[in-house]
């Protein structure tokens, strides 16, 4: 019993981490733009930096690998925040999904001729 006498504060440090994780969660494209634009600040000061450690193309080509990792972190971040889709039914019945049964990678089957022989005219072959 002497163990357990301690519990609540195990409870209170999983709870407050949780709460302090949940203010640095990125939560909505406002914020996603707001943490793009920091990350743009400070790749443009290090590539300028970059500039004045090696000058001439050296320095250039790693301004912009910099700047280009922007553009990537960005991407991953508001893909990350993309709204959920409606879930809003015009109707009392839900849609229903859409099926692929009749064709495959291969060959559509609905477009297969069910006739013996070549499809063509001209064609003089018979099989």
């Amino acid at each position: 019993m002497a163990d357990l006498r301690h519990w609540h504060d195990a409870c209170l440090i999983l709870c407050m981490r949780a709460k302090l994780a949940r203010l640095f969660t990125i939560k909505t494209r406002f914020e996603a733009f707001l943490v793009i634009y920091a990350i743009a600040l400070g790749a443009v000061e290090r590539g300028v930096s970059y500039l004045h450690t090696y000058p001439g193309i050296g320095g250039w080509l790693l301004l912009f690998a910099s700047t280009g990792v922007v553009f990537i972190a960005g991407a991953k971040l508001l893909d990350a925040v993309r709204p959920e889709p409606p879930q809003v039914s015009a109707g009392p019945y839900a849609a229903q999904p859409r099926s692929n049964i009749g064709i495959s990678r291969n060959r559509p089957n609905s477009r297969r001729s069910r006739s013996f022989g070549s499809a063509l005219p001209i064609s003089l072959r018979k099989d």
